[in-house]
């Protein structure tokens, strides 16, 4: 997948988002936006997400909540290592108290919570706060 692809589609929420929208409409799709988007629905960023025909085109509509301040997708390849993944959330994080980095590792797309329990590393995807 893009990573460019998956840029856009947080960018597009962002932007609904400040507009004041309670619905956003995503195209192209792939597997690991849908798995950003349970993380952050896990953690009550978004109400609620449904994917339309995934097997084609396919499209995502996302029910926002108003939570999100900033939500980007790194454009470039960031490897990480386990004892890094706390480092690097206080240095790409503007306040230590919320806010997830997006982590896909060899055990799935996780948050930087899951993969310190975990104690494994991987490529950051994202970030959202």
């Amino acid at each position: 997948m893009g990573r460019r692809i998956l840029n856009d589609a947080l960018r597009s929420m962002v932007n609904a988002e400040r507009r004041g929208k309670a619905k956003v409409e995503l195209k192209p799709i792939s597997t690991v936006m849908s798995s950003f988007l349970r993380i952050m629905k896990h953690h009550g960023y978004i109400k609620d997400f449904q994917v339309y025909d995934p097997h084609r085109v396919g499209r995502i509509t996302v029910e926002l909540q108003g939570r999100i301040n900033d939500c980007k997708a790194l454009t470039h390849r960031k490897d990480i290592k386990a004892r890094d993944v706390e480092a690097y959330r206080l240095q790409i994080l503007p306040t230590h108290q919320w806010g997830y980095v997006v982590i896909t590792t060899p055990d799935g797309v996780l948050d930087h919570e899951e993969a310190i329990k975990k104690n494994v590393g991987g490529q950051v995807l994202g970030y959202f706060h």
